[in-house]
């Protein structure tokens, strides 16, 4: 069964929608589909969410199940290694990938690519894949929101640009 609630966070709300305590979606500014729920796994959700924005990195991340495709939930589970205030790059998550997949290369787009799709914001990290040149990228919370996750994490923007 799923459930769904409404975290009012400073960035924005994010609609967590969970089903059999897992967290399947973490999505900024989109409204409830479903009744609000404040189940004992979501309300979990909403401390993680909590500590994060208070600008530490919680003990502990929930159950997560996104829905995608294997080369998405590789990248997603990629993204998730990257620890609470560094970043890494879109070719270093490729080279990555390509290496876990035993093929010789694997584009940056491709990974861009996964990380557009990416259901659960926050906890599965894509705000921090950035461009090797120093270019953020975007971000589809926007560009502004990914800004502010970098910078509550503690990074150093001046070495980034749009």
């Amino acid at each position: 069964m799923q459930t769904q609630l409404i975290y009012h966070s400073p960035l924005g709300n994010i609609r967590l929608t969970a089903e059999d305590n897992a967290l399947t979606e973490a999505a900024f500014d989109v409204p409830a589909t479903l009744p609000q729920s404040p189940t004992p796994f979501l309300e979990s959700v909403c401390r993680c969410l909590d500590t994060y924005f208070n600008g530490k990195a919680p003990e502990t991340t929930p159950l997560l199940r996104p829905a995608g495709t294997p080369f998405q939930l590789r990248i997603w589970r990629l993204a998730q290694q990257i620890p609470f205030g560094c970043t890494a790059t879109y070719g270093m998550l490729a080279q990555e990938a390509a290496r876990e997949m035993g093929i010789p290369k694997m584009s940056a787009q491709a990974v861009g690519g996964a990380m557009k799709r990416n259901p659960i914001a926050i906890f599965i990290p894509c705000h921090r894949v950035v461009g090797a040149n120093g270019k953020l990228g975007g971000y589809f919370g926007n560009d502004r929101r990914k800004i502010d996750l970098l910078t509550l994490e503690g990074q150093d923007m001046r070495g980034f640009r749009f």
